[in-house]
């Protein structure tokens, strides 16, 4: 499984009841940083399979769910768990800081 496209009609069943964690991305087409972010993105994917989720939301399709997390600036990164957010960052990470994020 690759990234999941999140959107406001998926959300809840991919990441509010998901069984494992979930990382979620908040990005946009025009953001050079989140361009920067995301092959390492799709490498923590591939390499956590089965033991993560990842998930993209990009911000101008589905604008009221960077609205409900109040996304003030992307790349935003937030894991869930049980259905809540219990870390987030913002800003280019390296591989490192992201997956201990979940960790």
């Amino acid at each position: 499984m690759a990234e999941i496209i999140l959107t406001e009609s998926n959300f809840r069943e991919e990441v509010l009841n998901s069984e494992i964690p979930v990382l979620v991305d908040f990005w946009a087409t025009w953001c050079g940083p989140c361009r920067m972010l995301a092959p390492t993105i799709a490498k923590i994917a591939e390499e956590q399979e089965g033991k993560i989720k990842v998930g993209k939301i990009d911000v101008d399709e589905q604008p009221e769910l960077a609205a409900r997390f109040g996304i003030a600036s992307i790349p935003t990164l937030m894991v869930f768990r049980g259905g809540a957010v219990v870390k987030a960052s913002v800003g280019v990470q390296p591989k490192a800081a992201i997956e201990a994020m979940f960790a």
